[in-house]
């Protein structure tokens, strides 16, 4: 039996609001999105993997660490909707999208998404990892997961939650950045041509797919992995990465 067709896509703009610059950030010697890079043709063929960046700076560098880039608009609204153009230009099945901000995702997720997407293409997939300290937990660039019983997603938040009367942490999980959309999803997706009121608010892309009336199946995956959001982040995955090479 053949297999869905799969793309690793990694949206990545230039014009970031947190980091100025993000995608081209130095860490060990080499720009951030081409660490990213690197973790997906570790998970996958070079072939199936992409970058779709709003930059031709950013194309034009990923050429000389021989990653394939497409350019995409500027105007594009999330990270979903970079991808969601970019299928206009890239036909497959499935498409995986690895955010451009983690350069130390674990191989093991990314084949993990890649391999359930496959198994379900008609099903939209999102990460999740167990929330172990309270840090995490009321950090509000740490989006938490909040599942039904069967696995599915329920709602995700900024917000430190699940809560309790006395405003005390019990238990929780994170959103793990690794995506698996079908393409009638992905264009689904783009056509509502603006974001939801939920999507708008929390700043969750994810929450468009929810409003709209889809279901996000929730899989577990590694905890390991540093998204880089903050100049704080940065530096402690320029530690890391320092400490392994």
């Amino acid at each position: 039996m053949t297999l869905p067709s799969y793309a690793i896509v990694i949206p990545a703009r230039l014009g970031s609001t947190r980091l100025a610059s993000k995608p081209l950030l130095e860490i060990d010697g080499r720009p951030m999105v081409v660490h990213t890079w690197d973790r997906a043709v570790e998970a996958a063929p070079a072939e199936h993997v992409y970058i779709a960046t709003d930059s031709q700076e950013i194309v034009d560098i990923c050429a000389s660490y021989g990653a394939q880039a497409v350019l995409t608009s500027e105007d594009c609204l999330t990270g979903t909707d970079r991808v969601a153009e970019f299928a206009t230009k890239v036909v497959a099945d499935v498409y995986i999208n690895l955010q451009g901000d983690e350069p130390m995702m674990p191989v093991e997720s990314i084949r993990k998404v890649i391999d359930l997407s496959q198994a379900h293409p008609d099903r939209i997939v999102n990460g999740w990892a167990p929330i172990l300290d309270e840090h995490e937990f009321r950090s509000r660039t740490i989006p938490k997961v909040v599942l039904r019983e069967d696995g599915q997603l329920l709602y995700m938040s900024r917000a430190p939650i699940p809560g309790t009367k006395k405003d005390t942490f019990t238990f929780s999980r994170k959103q793990i950045c690794v995506y698996g959309f079908p393409r009638v999803a992905l264009e689904a997706f783009a056509a509502r041509g603006k974001k939801t009121a939920h999507e708008e608010s929390e700043d969750i892309e994810i929450l468009r797919f929810l409003e709209m009336g889809w279901s996000v199946q929730m899989v577990e995956l590694s905890g390991n992995s540093v998204a880089v959001d903050t100049a704080e982040d940065l530096e402690r995955v320029r530690k890391l990465m320092a400490q392994k090479s």
